[in-house]
């Protein structure tokens, strides 16, 4: 009997997976970058913006980040000091190539820089050879969930040099410029660049409501003007109010949110304004309330409209002097908080009837931000559900969804908005069992609520 070698009988040891995040507003750095390292086995994962890559960190814990030399939203200084503070053991890596020496070198140091000069050797050939992208005809990627149709644009030229061969005489075009070349006669594709550019990345979706929601967050976001936000339910009022404070100057400290409607209104006062013990039967201890718990950050109300009108009246005296006064105490207590303010009701007609005070609406109402309803950018729906399908795939199999599926999903009246839309797509992935594919015979709209 032929013996047949130990080693042939030992299992095959596969290398553990490393994962890597590219952070960086350059959709053409992210890409690239994703290329090289995936050849080099690292598993890629992209980041638009310093909160975005923080939200990557805390799911994926990456072995590596890839920084770019700028962010969107973030000091990139800032950034990296709370970024090695938070994750100490991942290698951290700027787009210059350096590195702090107070964070971990991790043993693959010399593939991220490998991709980074790699990057910046083909960057430099295509930038100073090409007078202009090569666009690809439209077409549809076999693995595009839904089929969406997407156009891509080739990074490289016919005849241009292949990766790594770029002169050594040329000199790159300067950063802020990357991106911004205008395509040739292909006005859509200019605007799907600029969409990607302006669209923060809690807002799924392109069609020019979205952008107008993410320009007027951009504009109002560092200052200290209230608020409102008015949008019908589901269509995402309180991520509109987190960018806000993201972006604002009081993002380190707390953001503090609550929902005026889901909270008794005989318990709404204190639960705002806090209470000294014995106020009220069950108030055994002090409480510091949800506006003082903010102090220094933002406040968000959310349904502002449902707030009984004799707190409104409560709510106006802090908006005008900034001062509070705990239930049962006779003291005024100093705090600075920014305010936004969320409502799905139609407060200025409330302020009609008597049932919303003008006063104090046209003290929240300072600056408006309308989110829309889904069926006001419908166009968005396959960049929204391949949103849903991406997050879904992050804690279980990744599901995609056919032809068939996104027809019946296109005809939906979607009364419940982006909200309606991730948890039909839910409910489908459960239906589908162990099927790869949704298809439409999985998707339930429930009962409508009329």
């Amino acid at each position: 009997m032929q013996t047949v070698p130990v080693s042939v009988l030992q299992p095959v040891q596969r290398a553990r997976v490393r994962t890597a995040l590219v952070a960086s507003a350059d959709r053409n750095f992210r890409q690239r970058l994703a290329e090289t390292l995936t050849g080099l086995r690292w598993l890629v994962r992209e980041a638009e913006s310093g909160a975005h890559a923080w939200k990557e960190a805390e799911i994926a814990a990456p072995e590596a980040i890839i920084v770019d030399s700028w962010l969107p939203d973030l000091d990139l200084a800032e950034f990296l000091t709370d970024f090695r503070g938070r994750f100490p053991q991942t290698d951290l890596v700027t787009a210059s190539g350096s590195a702090s020496d107070e964070g971990v070198r991790g043993p693959y140091r010399q593939e991220l820089l490998y991709a980074l000069r790699r990057f910046q050797d083909t960057d430099t050939a295509v930038w100073n050879t090409a007078a202009e992208f090569h666009r690809t005809p439209t077409n549809t990627m076999p693995d595009n969930p839904a089929g969406i149709s997407v156009v891509t644009h080739s990074p490289m030229i016919p005849g241009l040099p292949a990766l790594g061969n770029a002169s050594a005489g040329s000199v790159p075009l300067p950063k802020g410029l990357m991106g911004v070349v205008p395509m040739r006669s292909d006005s859509s594709a200019a605007r799907g660049m600029d969409a990607a550019q302006t669209r923060l990345p809690e807002l799924i979706g392109n069609a020019a409501c979205m952008l107008e929601v993410s320009r007027r967050i951009r504009l109002v976001a560092q200052r200290m003007t209230p608020v409102l936000i008015e949008g019908p339910t589901g269509t995402g009022k309180e991520l509109v109010a987190e960018a806000l404070h993201r972006l604002s100057l009081r993002a380190r400290k707390p953001f503090v949110a609550i929902n005026c409607a889901a909270i008794p209104e005989a318990l709404l006062e204190a639960e705002l304004f806090g209470h000294t013990r014995g106020a009220f039967t069950g108030a055994v201890q002090n409480r510091v309330g949800r506006i003082e718990s903010a102090d220094g950050g933002t406040l968000f109300l959310d349904e502002i409209g449902e707030m009984p009108l004799a707190l409104q009246s409560k709510l106006l005296r802090f908006v005008e002097s900034g001062e509070l006064q705990r239930v049962g105490d006779n003291e005024t207590v100093k705090v600075d908080v920014r305010i936004v303010a969320a409502t799905h009701r139609p407060l200025v007609d409330h302020t009609q009837t008597g049932v919303f005070r003008a006063d104090l609406y046209y003290r929240l109402a300072v600056f408006l931000i309308r989110t829309p309803a889904l069926m006001d950018h419908i166009e968005d729906l396959p960049l929204l559900v391949n949103h849903f399908m991406q997050q879904m795939g992050q804690d279980e199999p990744l599901k995609r969804v056919d032809a068939g599926a996104m027809g019946k999903l296109s005809c939906h009246a979607w009364p419940g908005n982006v909200r309606e839309l991730e948890h039909v797509l839910e409910r489908a992935a459960i239906l589908a069992g162990d099927e790869p594919v949704l298809q439409a015979r999985d998707i339930d709209f429930g009962l409508t609520i009329n």
